[in-house]
């Protein structure tokens, strides 16, 4: 009887046993269940938000190109309500004018004052259309048909030429005024594409040409002119600023001139240089140093000689080397220059060839202002400074806008030519070498890469970055012999391309706006074309 009781008891503690044994199953079950389900909500939703965001991009994307068009529609009406009244009178003039003149051309533009045989290096830029680019042809081609003809009849011409070309260059000045105006309102959004994707869009391989610079000391700057696409320029510490003519679509470069732009004084080179908007000449920076000259402006369609390069009699940086200079991407014609004696100064033109200072801020950084910028959507000057500042400057107001300080010290600021809020500054921190900010949003970076520099363990400030025309890409120099590229839509901080372009450390790197070619200066004293 014991027995069979003591049997029965084992069979329930058993069956109690495999009982809690499911029942803890099941819960681990339910557990890891909604562990997934949790992750897969959380997944989804960043889906959902990531979807909203591109819907959001895409909408805004939609109503600026419907601005553009009608942009476009109204500028081409105004365009031709202009082009009826000028066709109206100038049928009055021709009628009271017995010349026979034909439309104005390059050759007759160029040929009107060029009647004498040039050396080539002298003819250093054509007259340039804002969109069509022009090829510059040889001094001494021109004025042929005019010495076959009498003294009078190339007076007549010449005097015709001379008004066309006057005419020429003022409506050339109102288009590019309005080219410059109507282009301010071209705004992307590309900051809800920042750290976006999780892998790296490359843009190719490429393809290397490297032609020497004609330089006998280390290269300094490099800039394509915004006008005309075939022209780039390369300044140096021999002083010399060098002009070159793209050939083969970016496979090669002819150099075009040479000009000693040395300070009147000390004959300092070039520290910085920057086109005009018009790109018919080139503006360059000194050192407020010793009483020299600060500003020197090279007027490319001038000869060689007297006129060609003058030098602005106004010196309002008091001590130290003008770091940079840039012109403003505003409609009025304005520059700014920033300087070791922590100085932001604005230079507004009141004349041709006549620029007026005005000293924005001197205290707000305590040490040297390395970079400066414009931005586009509004009149706030940045500039970045060795104190690890970043300031914004109101123009209108008279103060400052944006305030930001970081860990490191700044050495360049760069606005993204399609967002106009977004703006890059490079810094001396390695592998964080490059910041992205939103000028609406203070204290808040948006992101932040680099690379890991092999060659040296400081980061200079000769080394500089460069936007994409497309917004979407950054390429640096550095103390390695590589261009990095940085897609800004990519969650990491290395490179997501690397070219090994140079044999010496890579000073610029910067796109073509017309051509898939990267352009480098290195020390090496070589130039690279990198086409895709």
């Amino acid at each position: 009887m014991s027995a069979g009781l003591t049997i029965s008891k084992k069979i329930k503690e058993e069956a109690v046993e495999e009982e809690e044994t499911a029942n803890g199953e099941d819960d681990n079950s339910i557990a890891e269940q909604e562990e997934a389900l949790v992750a897969l909500i959380e997944h989804r939703t960043k889906e959902v938000e990531h979807l909203g965001q591109r819907i959001s991009y895409y909408k805004s994307q939609l109503d600026q190109a419907e601005k553009r068009l009608q942009d476009s529609q109204s500028k081409l009406a105004r365009l031709r309500g202009r082009h009826n009244t000028a066709f109206s009178n100038a049928s009055l003039a021709t009628k009271s004018v017995k010349v026979e003149q034909k439309s104005i051309s390059p050759e007759c533009i160029n040929g009107g004052s060029k009647t004498k045989q040039q050396p080539r290096t002298e003819l250093v830029i054509p007259s340039v259309n804002p969109k069509i680019s022009q090829p510059i042809k040889p001094a001494g081609t021109i004025g042929l048909e005019a010495n076959a003809a009498s003294s009078r009849a190339v007076k007549v011409k010449a005097e015709t030429c001379h008004r066309n070309s006057s005419n020429a260059e003022v409506v050339e000045k109102k288009d590019r005024g309005a080219k410059r105006k109507f282009e301010q309102r071209e705004h992307k959004e590309l900051i809800p594409l920042v750290r976006s994707s999780l892998t790296p869009t490359t843009i190719g391989s490429y393809s290397s040409n490297h032609i020497s610079s004609q330089h006998k000391r280390k290269l300094r700057s490099l800039s394509v002119c915004p006008v005309n696409d075939q022209l780039f320029v390369t300044s140096a510490l021999d002083g010399l600023v060098n002009l070159w003519q793209i050939q083969a679509r970016g496979s090669s470069a002819s150099f075009l001139s040479s000009t000693d732009c040395g300070s009147s004084g000390e004959r300092r080179w070039p520290e910085d240089i920057a086109w005009h908007p018009y790109g018919n000449s080139l503006f360059c920076v000194y050192t407020a140093d010793a009483g020299d000259s600060q500003i020197s402006i090279l007027n490319l369609n001038k000869t060689q000689g007297r006129g060609r390069l003058t030098y602005l009699e106004d010196k309002p940086h008091v001590k130290g080397i003008i770091n940079s200079i840039i012109f403003m991407p505003w409609e009025k014609n304005c520059f700014v220059t920033g300087g070791s004696d922590h100085a932001v100064v604005l230079w507004n033109e009141k004349d041709e060839d006549i620029w007026k200072p005005k000293s924005l801020h001197r205290n707000l950084h305590s040490s040297a202002v390395m970079g400066v910028a414009g931005m586009q959507q509004k009149n706030v000057i940045l500039s970045a400074g060795a104190d690890k500042r970043i300031i914004g400057f109101d123009v209108h107001v008279g103060r400052a806008d944006y305030k930001h300080q970081i860990e490191s010290k700044c050495m360049s600021v760069l606005p993204n030519p399609c967002d106009f809020n977004l703006f890059m500054v490079q810094t001396g921190a390695h592998e964080r070498q490059l910041r992205l900010y939103d000028i609406r949003l203070r204290h808040t970076e948006l992101h932040s890469f680099g690379w890991k520099q092999e060659s040296s363990d400081s980061q200079s400030a000769l080394i500089n970055q460069a936007w994409s025309p497309d917004g979407l890409y950054l390429s640096s120099g550095s103390a390695d012999p590589v261009i990095h590229i940085f897609d800004i839509r990519y969650n990491a901080r290395r490179p997501s391309q690397s070219i090994r372009a140079h044999q010496k450390r890579v000073f610029k790197a910067v796109w073509h706006y017309s051509l898939p070619l990267l352009i480098s200066i290195s020390s090496d004293l070589q130039i690279g074309l990198h086409k895709r």
